[in-house]
């Protein structure tokens, strides 16, 4: 019985110590090291429905998130990306993120950070025919992310208050207001690899925003993939994901499942 115990435990231990060696595995509750940068870049494609739900849109998207420690405890980071359609007619450099996060809460499994961002998504970076129709858009978010994470599997959960404008510090009503609601998952299947999930609910908190045909307009998008761990500092991923819109506006008032499925791969490192 000893020994079987004695097994059991040296196997825990080597889970956990393989889980341990790399640092940036797509974690959800990840957060580099004092004086570690990351870089994860994200090639994706998938299907949008615009927000007035007249058309949908093929869309390819290349993002790159890049961070860096401060503290063990506060990390900064910048992401921005391009996107093209299906059709070449649309081509854009969308938005650029400028965000802050604090570890407010670091008590052993339990893990809690305070969210902060600014977001810019430029008019003159739109290439595409409804250029004249463009408007610089600014976001303002703030959040709380937390929860809990073991050798085998981390749960965390989200919540963030997103309020954009067209002009950076017009606090009016004429804005836009969302709530993002998620859950991410992580669950280690061995030293290499990895399983990853999540469910995220944006929706808008105005009924007469220009554009809108139903009130309580929202999406819901979900993710699953598999990430690969290279070496201690390095991953490889492959996902796919899929969005449940409310903004048909039809008699019904009815959610609906936007055409196909996304999917895409990443690439992370910290150094």
């Amino acid at each position: 019985m000893k020994k079987l115990a004695l097994s059991s435990l040296i196997a825990v231990f080597a889970v956990s110590g393989a889980h341990a060696a790399n640092v940036i595995d797509g974690n959800p509750l990840y957060m580099p090291k004092a004086n570690h940068f990351y870089s994860v870049t994200d090639l994706s494609s998938h299907t949008d429905k615009f927000v007035n739900g007249d058309e949908q849109i093929n869309k390819w998207n290349l993002g790159e998130d890049f961070g860096y420690g401060i503290t063990d405890k506060l990390a900064v980071q910048i992401s921005t990306g391009m996107m093209e359609n299906d059709t070449f007619d649309q081509v854009a450099w969308e938005e650029t993120t400028f965000a802050a996060a604090f570890r407010a809460l670091d008590m052993g499994a339990w893990k809690l950070d305070v969210l902060g961002a600014y977001t810019v998504d430029p008019m003159w970076a739109d290439h595409s025919e409804f250029l004249d129709k463009g408007l610089t858009g600014y976001t303002w978010t703030a959040g709380v992310r937390g929860g809990y994470t073991t050798s085998l599997f981390t749960v965390a959960g989200h919540v963030a208050f997103d309020y954009l404008n067209t002009e950076s510090f017009n606090w009016g009503d004429d804005g836009f207001h969302a709530l993002r609601l998620g859950v991410d998952g992580q669950y280690v299947l061995c030293d290499k690899l990895n399983l990853v999930a999540g469910v995220e609910y944006r929706g808008v908190m105005d009924d007469d925003v220009e554009g809108l045909k139903v009130k309580n307009a929202g999406t819901w998008n979900g993710m699953f993939g598999v990430n690969y761990n290279i070496d201690a500092t390095k991953f490889v991923g492959a996902y796919v994901k899929g969005s449940l819109n409310h903004h048909d506006g039809n008699a019904a008032d009815e959610w609906g499942w936007d055409d196909g499925f996304g999917f895409g791969a990443k690439f992370g490192i910290d150094f």
